[in-house]
């Protein structure tokens, strides 16, 4: 009887985070939708996320909130559309500038973690401000290491734009890069599961700059992906696959430390691959089958590889509903047992009920997108039917579940349906013009 006593005692003081899941959030950046194999591609070997694809949900309309770096990552961090607090272009590398970042008025992801007792980490891009007060660690992060700005050189010592070739950043510091960042990075996060495999529940935020340019590539991916003429295409896919292997390589760390099963894993890149032509004057990222790149509003813009994986709870397969990155921290806070800090006004859903499968139906009963401010681009979706609109142009509509590369405009067939899509946008921008919202 004394015993079972003990073991009662025990369990009742087992800390409260015993049971909650690590988190681990997975940017890439750049990426084209087909240029890795669980999407499709048979040029680019990705064996490490093939491999998570394969014990996750991949989520077939799975979008961010922005065709372009800086404010999907707004979003991602505020669970919010970027628009609500003027997020709308990539800030410049202004370390003395107090605006030039994600708003301070925004509760942030890693701090609502936090308070739910979280170790909070974040590796590599971060891309919202350069002033001291923007800095990760005073955003919701207890440690930080990465580039700071909108990108960095590769390899340490090469050439490159001021913002590419700052110190890399470490808890506030600046240290030297020392090998291929994007296995430098790799190796920090590793490094952070490894120091974090004592029970308590971590979030690492771990954001690549690879793809992105510059197109600079370890000389052993370039040699085993030779069969690629198109040398700029060669030096992207070589990216891709030392990306692969980074995340291979926290895989394999988390499998080592026994906490695989229970970490939710959500991996997505910023925005779909950037139309650039390569020296053949082919564009040499490959958005297939969506139309449209990096900066659209069409679905090769905001589209993204998307996958959500958690052993424990989730079983794997394919998901078909449209989800979004704003989605991750209120789903995160529900994994969490932590629904009950959730801000009032965000514009992600918490997904677990849906992945798991106890809810049917769609998370989103809209969302929108929007580029280049208030006279931009716009395009919303509902349930199956997109409609689009390039400033003052007409509208233009698609049936995304029958023409996912938007090949067939049906806005002369459905002109309801444009005027419901249209009155949408206009009530989602008056909305913003709102100091509540």
């Amino acid at each position: 009887m004394r015993l079972l006593i003990l073991f009662a005692s025990l369990l009742l003081a087992a800390p409260v985070w015993a049971a909650k899941p690590n988190l681990l959030i997975i940017v890439a950046d750049d990426l084209g939708y087909n240029d890795v194999g669980f999407q499709g591609s048979k040029e680019i070997p990705t064996p490490h996320l093939d491999k998570l694809a394969a014990q996750s949900l991949r989520c077939t309309n799975g979008y961010v909130s922005h065709p372009f770096c800086s404010p999907t990552r707004a979003g991602l961090m505020s669970g919010r559309y970027q628009h609500r607090f003027g997020h709308e272009n990539n800030p410049a590398w202004l370390p003395e500038s107090t605006t030039a970042g994600l708003a301070l008025s925004e509760t942030t992801f890693p701090a609502l973690m936090q308070q739910a007792g979280y170790a909070t980490g974040a590796v590599g891009k971060w891309h919202l401000g350069a002033h001291p007060q923007f800095h990760p660690m005073k955003r919701g992060f207890d440690e930080y290491f990465g580039a700071l700005g909108g990108g960095h050189v590769y390899f340490p010592g090469d050439k490159g734009g001021p913002e590419y070739q700052i110190p890399l950043n470490r808890n506030g510091k600046d240290e030297a890069q020392t090998k291929y960042l994007t296995e430098q990075f790799g190796d920090e996060a590793a490094a952070f599961v490894a120091r974090h495999a004592d029970g308590k529940p971590w979030m690492l935020y771990l954001a690549f700059n690879a793809p992105h340019t510059p197109l600079q590539a370890p000389q052993e991916w370039l040699e085993k992906l030779k069969h690629i003429e198109n040398t700029s295409r060669r030096t992207y896919a070589a990216m891709i696959c030392a990306l692969d292997a980074a995340i291979g390589g926290v895989m394999a760390k988390l499998d080592e430390t026994k906490q695989r099963e229970n970490t939710l894993i959500y991996f997505v890149s910023d925005n779909g691959g950037p139309n650039l032509a390569g020296k053949s004057g082919t564009n040499f990222t490959d958005n297939s089958p969506l139309r449209g790149a990096k900066g659209a509003v069409y679905e090769g813009g905001m589209r993204v590889p998307f996958l959500v994986s958690w052993p424990a709870k989730i079983k794997p397969g394919v998901y078909d509903q449209p989800v979004i990155a704003l989605d991750f921290l209120p789903t995160s806070l529900a994994a969490a047992e932590s629904a009950d800090l959730t801000p009032k006004n965000l514009d992600g859903v918490n997904l677990l009920p849906f992945l798991t499968g106890e809810t049917s139906g769609a998370p989103h009963e809209l969302l929108f997108w929007r580029s280049g401010g208030p006279g931009g681009n716009n395009a919303a979706r509902r349930g199956r039917m997109k409609l689009v609109r390039l400033g003052q142009t007409t509208a233009e509509l698609y049936d995304l579940a029958a023409d996912v590369g938007e090949t067939q405009n049906l806005a002369a067939e459905k002109p309801e349906v444009v005027k419901d899509l249209t009155a949408a946008i206009a009530e989602w921008r008056e909305r913003h013009r709102r100091a509540d919202f």
